[in-house]
Order: C-alpha cells, then structure tokens, then sequence
C-alpha cells in the first residue's frame, strides 16, 4: 500500500464541492484571547472568546504549540516548525490556501478540520486542535466552532 492510500482516509479532495465561506447558523466564530502556559512550561492553555464575551477555554496540548501560538499572534513569523513549514510549502506546490478550521468535540479531545481552497477544495479531517489553531493563527484565518460546544462549557463555566 502506497503512502497516499495509508493517508486516504484524512483527505477529501473534491473538485465538486465549495468550500463555504460564511458562517452557518450552527457555528461561531472565536478568537484567542489569552494564551500561556502552566508554570513549568509544559503544558499550553488559551482562552477562545466569541464577540458575546463567552469564552472557551483550552488545555491539556503542548507548551511548544502555546508558544508558538503567542509568537504567531505577535506577528513573529520567521521561526516555524517543521511540521507547519511543510504545510505551507505543500499547499504552495498545489496552489491550495488554507481558508478555516472547524473545532470540534470527538470524545474527551478537541479536534479539527482544516479547509483548503484553490485548485481544488480539499478538507483534512480530525487533526488536533492546538496546531490547527497555530495554523490559524499563522495564516491569520477564522476559528470555527460548534455553537452548541461553544455554549455548553460557557454554560459549565457560568
């Protein structure tokens, strides 16, 4: 079995469907409103806040993805993992823009999809949240989230 045969799964090419722009009534969007780390540095936490005020909290990922997080929102872009630097030149090659991630809930971790938009609309599905949100945060592109996630633990916080 070939490398994009493992990969498959995860990438949903499509030439036939559009990548929406616009939020549906199901969704909202977020921002970063703090982002930081725990005492020692190794575990990351990052407040989502939506324009109602409610906020999100995040935790439980890297402190090395945090960090990057707040550089990227400084406006610091000349260091970059590997890992991101890869995306950035894949989807140069293939003329692809990454246009939003969506977050999600998939058990007791937050996930993401990452929307791509060009030649092709491709959607890479159930990557972890924390570096969607870097990427996000790089790229300078909207945070998506389940409204009903959203408000569930605004509700839990209240």
């Amino acid at each position: 079995m070939n490398q994009f045969n493992k990969i498959k799964k995860y990438i949903h090419p499509n030439d036939d469907f559009k990548i929406k722009q616009e939020i549906s009534n199901d969704e909202i969007q977020v921002r970063i409103e703090q982002i930081g780390t725990d005492s020692l540095g190794l575990q990351g936490v990052l407040i989502l806040k939506a324009d109602g005020g409610k906020e999100f909290p995040i935790s439980a990922f890297s402190g090395e993805v945090a960090r990057y997080i707040a550089g990227f929102k400084d406006g610091q872009r000349d260091a970059i993992p590997t890992i991101y630097n890869l995306i950035e030149q894949l989807s140069e090659e293939s003329e692809l823009f990454l246009v939003k991630i969506k977050i999600f809930d998939s058990g007791n971790a937050l996930r993401a999809n990452l929307y791509f938009s060009g030649r092709k609309n491709i959607v890479l599905r159930n990557f972890r949240a924390s570096d969607a949100i870097a990427l996000a945060t790089y790229y300078g592109i909207p945070i998506i989230m389940s409204k009903n996630l959203f408000e569930q633990q605004a509700k839990e916080l209240s």
